[in-house]
């Protein structure tokens, strides 16, 4: 059963990074889409395999679960490592797209912020995670959730703040998500990877003190 768990965090992020920078390399989708894109992807995989692992597909969502107690430390150990193989191995399959399309070297929809400070990144990548992970421990807490809506719920918030930050930081909201384009793309986004490891980590702690103040844990 702990296996299957894995599994579930391992596919769920795949198909999120693959559906998502796919989107961006491939089908190079306008900001629209690309949020879209990962949107639906959380959400389609909530929906698949959330039954079986809670769907967190996020080391900062899973952090958060650690923190409020929803999630053993040990299984949130082994869900982060899913989740960043999964990453890895979506990426390897870009890999091979963006040479079959013979597109540039660098093309993986990694996350990167061209065109503000790291300082102002790591703001805007704390805050969009806060948002994003205060919305999923609300919507899926035993008080005030609708497990059935859930999985709709946070993937529209997924894919409007990716929408919102796509500019500033590419929108990643996700350590895992980035992690993988980054490996694949080097340069800068691989050596600013520090933010988005960092910066959703501290919002999603936030998130998990806010969440629990506003009665997310409570029975």
């Amino acid at each position: 059963m702990k296996m299957k768990k894995y599994l579930a965090e391992f596919l769920g992020t795949f198909m999120l990074v693959f559906l998502g920078t796919g989107t961006v390399v491939v089908a190079k989708g306008g900001t629209l889409t690309i949020g879209l894109a990962f949107g639906l992807a959380i959400t389609i995989m909530a929906y698949a395999v959330g039954g079986i692992s809670g769907g967190n597909f996020n080391p900062g969502v899973s952090i958060a679960m650690m923190i409020n107690k929803r999630l053993a430390v040990k299984d949130g150990i082994f869900y982060i490592i899913a989740q960043a193989l999964g990453s890895i191995a979506a990426s390897a399959i870009i890999y091979i797209y963006v040479h079959a399309l013979k597109l540039p070297s660098d093309s993986f929809g990694q996350t990167d912020f061209p065109n503000i400070s790291a300082a102002q990144a790591f703001g805007v990548e704390t805050l969009i995670t806060f948002l994003f992970v205060f919305i999923i421990l609300m919507v899926t807490s035993e008080k005030f959730g609708n497990a059935q809506m859930a999985p709709l719920a946070i993937g529209i918030s997924l894919a409007f703040l990716i929408i919102v930050a796509l500019n500033l930081t590419g929108g990643s909201l996700n350590a895992a998500r980035s992690l993988g384009p980054a490996l694949f793309a080097g340069g800068s986004a691989l050596s600013h990877y520090w933010v988005y490891l960092l910066a959703p980590t501290v919002g999603a702690i936030i998130a998990a003190f806010v969440a629990k103040f506003m009665g997310s844990e409570e029975k």
